[in-house]
């Protein structure tokens, strides 16, 4: 009687459920990113040029000495002149590097406001890249999304010398506002159509949902990850509006609400171009779900019960490292089991509880 023999195959991350390569991936996001950096570069010319410049400058050239250095050199250098060796590590040196670096990087300067100064771009976009990328081994094997890791180093180290503008706005007409929880009071049409100080990336969601309908329909994104991170988002907003009302304040309808949140900061940004990266987060759909689970429910107490406006970077970084877990091989899996479906349920009811405990016993305030 003959035994079925099973294959099996190490790879390196993204395991994407696609016919092509990771080059056509790749190429995919960067499409994608195209209407938001079109429109930075229409709402703040200069302020786009440098970010973009600065961040693909350093994060191209650090990954170009990665692959040089790590798989370039010839055991024995003294019989090669150093042309030979340089010639021999571009050898390694593929369009996946490129694009690889080119994604990170303009996500990063979409990440950042035009008033970024020149060294908090060079110095964020180097530690994204070596310390949320090349240290793990490059492409594929990173636990952290670089750009995050760059954003929040960059917004750690120099986040007081950053200013906001409004798009189209001159640079004399400053707030510190950038998210409409940091004190703007703008309705949801402002929101949508970017008529907020912000980000450069963060402004206009209409272009911000041409690409996610394009990285949705090359099935670059999982959509599922996508509905699960906005959904849970969404209910704990819905939460905290039930408790401010409870607790005597005035909010505007249920409705006005929560989309007014969904729309401020970087929410949509991270849910299409980050929360979505498929090299960082979790393989099975169960252990997706309970990713972006995660992801949604960090940045919303960061945002409510820390001292940041803004939590979407520092919730994607968390739940980068709950990746691993959700993947345990022990017991993780593609199909839904009875411990998934708890987890999906227990984990956000949990999170509503908290926001409530917080508000009405804790005394604290949305």
């Amino acid at each position: 009687m003959e035994m079925d023999t099973i294959s099996i195959i190490k790879e390196s991350a993204p395991h994407v459920r696609r016919k092509d390569n990771l080059v056509g991936m790749l190429l995919d996001v960067v499409i994608a990113l195209l209407p938001v950096v079109v429109f930075s570069f229409i709402a703040w010319p200069l302020g786009a040029l440098k970010n973009v410049l600065i961040s693909v400058a350093v994060m191209e050239l650090a990954e170009l000495i990665f692959v040089l250095v790590t798989h370039g050199m010839p055991v024995d250098l003294k019989k090669h002149s150093f042309i030979e060796r340089l010639k021999y590590g571009f050898s390694y040196y593929r369009l996946s590097n490129f694009l690889a670096a080119l994604v990170s990087a303009l996500i990063f300067a979409m990440i950042l406001p035009a008033g970024t100064s020149w060294y908090a771009l060079l110095i964020g976009a180097a530690a994204g890249i070596v310390f949320g990328k090349l240290l793990f081994g490059g492409t594929g094997n990173n636990l952290f999304n670089p750009a995050a890791v760059g954003m929040v180093f960059a917004k750690v180290c120099f986040g007081g010398t950053m200013y906001y503008t409004a798009p189209f706005a001159g640079f004399d007409e400053v707030t510190v506002s950038p998210t409409y929880l940091a004190g703007g009071q703008y309705s949801p049409l402002d929101l949508f159509l970017g008529n907020v100080p912000g980000t450069l990336g963060e402004t206009c969601k209409i272009a911000i949902l041409v690409g996610l309908v394009y990285l949705l329909i090359k099935r670059v994104a999982d959509w599922k990850v996508v509905v699960t991170y906005i959904a849970t988002f969404a209910l704990l907003t819905l939460a905290g509006g039930f408790t401010v009302f409870g607790r005597g304040g005035i909010i505007p309808s249920y409705g006005e609400w929560v989309l007014s949140h969904l729309l401020s900061g970087g929410f949509l940004f991270g849910a299409v171009y980050m929360v979505t990266d498929p090299v960082t987060m979790p393989i099975t759909t169960p252990s997706r779900v309970l990713y972006a689970m995660s992801a949604a429910i960090a940045a919303f107490f960061i945002r409510h019960f820390a001292a940041l406006p803004e939590g979407v970077g520092y919730g994607i970084l968390i739940a980068n490292c709950l990746a691993p877990l959700f993947d345990y091989p022990k017991w993780s899996s593609e199909q839904w089991k009875k411990k998934d479906i708890i987890l999906a349920i227990v984990i956000p009811a949990l999170a509503v509880g908290i926001v409530f405990w917080t508000v009405f016993a804790g005394g604290f305030a949305l």
